[in-house]
């Protein structure tokens, strides 16, 4: 069977949680070697990005917009494959059948945080997803109740499949000097990972932190990321906190693990979040992970994290302090959490899509 993949995600220069999920899963896809492949490029991938293979080939389309409807659409039409999977986008109009992951639904739950036309585009696509779709993969249970809920799509026609967690060794003493430098970390710090904007809940972590600031006169709050939508609300209030608030920006892949290690816990609030990959990359960095109960987090996190109601500021901080104060609950938390990471592989991940691909594409066997 030749299997087509939109790779154009793969090779976003900052890549953020779908891009990550796009770049590995296919990249464990190619190396089971049990079907042709076919991926598709937006623009020219970098040197190396998959191993060499004669069972993989490199179709690379530039075009100025709308690449997904006009220029993958007709490449559909010149020349399909024989199935086409969408692992972090939306399928194009034109396609033979298709298999796409959806990741979550949060803009109908959180409308406010996202752009009036991010908002209609993310609802178009993916009610277009959910009605064309031959299958439909979730990274969770929650995001298959979503889709069942707020599209009415069948139960038989998702397929929950778990993301798998990918961190870079941690690097050594000197290189995390290094890393420290670049990004202009304090010794002691509380870290949240992830892009600036209303959903993640990041005002409420600051009221919290505020009072937090208070009784631990050297900690600090690390808010790693990207810039997003309001972000600068999350920058006015950090302005009262006497420099106690840090933003290094977006984090390169190869210094994660390094940050996530260094801090003396991870804390992600969020609203809603369709899967949550931060907080395993925590948990396999050796990191104590506080997060909201909200969504897909419970899910993911397990009995490896502590939760908290992420519309309690009180409930945050009180859950945030237990685990600064108390280190026999952060050994226990530590050890859960290297433990949860594992169950989350790649190869696994990329074992179940395939079973979902082959299913779907069954006759061409």
């Amino acid at each position: 069977m030749l299997l087509g993949i939109d790779a154009s995600r793969a090779i976003s220069p900052q890549r953020t949680g779908t891009e990550n999920y796009s770049l590995y899963l296919i990249g464990h896809l190619l190396a089971l070697n049990d079907h042709r492949y076919r991926l598709y490029f937006n623009a020219a991938p970098p040197p190396g990005l998959f191993p060499p293979s004669e069972r993989w080939e490199a179709r690379v389309m530039p075009f100025p917009r709308l690449w997904t409807h006009l220029r993958l659409s007709w490449e559909m039409v010149r020349c399909p494959p024989d199935l086409l999977f969408v692992p972090a986008h939306v399928i194009p109009l034109i396609h033979p059948r298709s298999v796409v992951t959806v990741h979550d639904l949060g803009y109908i739950y959180y409308p406010q945080a996202h752009r009036p036309f991010d908002r209609l585009y993310l609802d178009l696509s993916t009610r277009f997803n959910a009605n064309v779709a031959s299958q439909i993969i979730a990274d969770s249970e929650a995001t298959k109740n979503d889709l069942v809920q707020k599209y009415r799509v069948p139960e038989e026609r998702i397929t929950v499949v778990y993301p798998g967690c990918n961190l870079e060794p941690v690097i050594d003493e000197a290189g995390w000097e290094g890393v420290k430098e670049r990004y202009h970390l304090p010794d002691r710090y509380i870290l949240h990972l992830g892009t600036l904007h209303p959903r993640k809940n990041i005002l409420r972590l600051l009221e919290a932190f505020q009072s937090l600031a208070r009784d631990f006169p050297d900690l600090h709050l690390v808010l790693a990321g990207k810039k997003g939508w309001l972000y600068e609300e999350i920058l006015h209030k950090a302005e009262g906190l006497g420099g106690r608030v840090h933003f290094p920006g977006y984090i390169a892949s190869e210094d994660l693990a390094a940050i996530l290690r260094g801090a003396r816990l991870f804390i992600l609030p969020s609203l809603y979040e369709g899967f949550g990959f931060p907080i395993l990359e925590a948990m396999a960095a050796g990191t104590p992970v506080v997060c909201s109960n909200a969504s897909a987090l419970p899910e993911v996190a397990g009995d490896a994290a502590l939760l908290f109601d992420p519309h309690d500021v009180e409930a945050m901080r009180e859950t945030t302090r237990k685990v600064l104060e108390d280190e026999a609950l952060r050994a226990e938390l530590v050890e859960r959490g290297l433990e949860r990471a594992k169950f989350f592989s790649w190869e696994r991940c990329a074992r179940e899509t395939l079973s979902v691909l082959e299913k779907v594409g069954g006759s061409y066997e």
